[in-house]
């Protein structure tokens, strides 16, 4: 790696918060969440979703989820159903109105995202997507290009605090 990993972790950190922050200013017009609009872009693909992967999805611990979930079914945008295929679990979906105000908030971010357009080319995203998915499939996997999630003695020590 060409750089340190701290320097690139504070990288992606800032990337990340900035990133979000813009969006937030956007969906901040329309009384929306960056957790919100997260769970309706999910669930805009019309599959349903259950809580765990919405959760995983929108980066919140259950608890939030569900309240998040409660408002979204309050607002007329979100609905439960028994999924038929596990009946102990809920699937979400989005309502035709949900369906609409996720199409509104993508096309309204969408359109604010443009303006990087000179500065981040079609070209450069084809190549920063890859690489960020690769790097977060690596870390998920427990950090091995190979994605087998091998732990060497070495890093078990230092994970542990005891190797330097």
């Amino acid at each position: 790696m060409a750089r340190r990993p701290e320097e690139l972790i504070h990288l992606l950190t800032r990337v990340e918060r900035l990133s979000v922050r813009r969006v937030h200013s956007v969906l901040d017009e329309f009384g929306c969440s960056v957790e919100a609009w997260r769970v309706l872009d999910l669930l805009s693909d019309g599959q349903g979703h259950n809580m765990t992967a919405l959760a995983e999805h929108a980066f919140l611990p259950a608890p939030s989820l569900t309240k998040l979930i409660d408002q979204l079914v309050d607002q007329n945008l979100v609905f439960r159903r028994v999924d038929p295929v596990d009946r102990r679990r809920v699937l979400a979906h989005l309502t035709p109105r949900g369906l609409e105000r996720w199409q509104s908030l993508s096309r309204e971010v969408r359109a604010d995202w443009a303006e990087l357009e000179p500065l981040l080319t079609d070209e450069d995203g084809r190549r920063l997507e890859p690489l960020l998915d690769r790097l977060a499939r690596t870390l998920e996997s427990g950090g091995t290009a190979d994605g087998r999630g091998k732990v060497t003695a070495g890093r078990a020590e230092r994970a542990a605090g005891r190797g330097r």
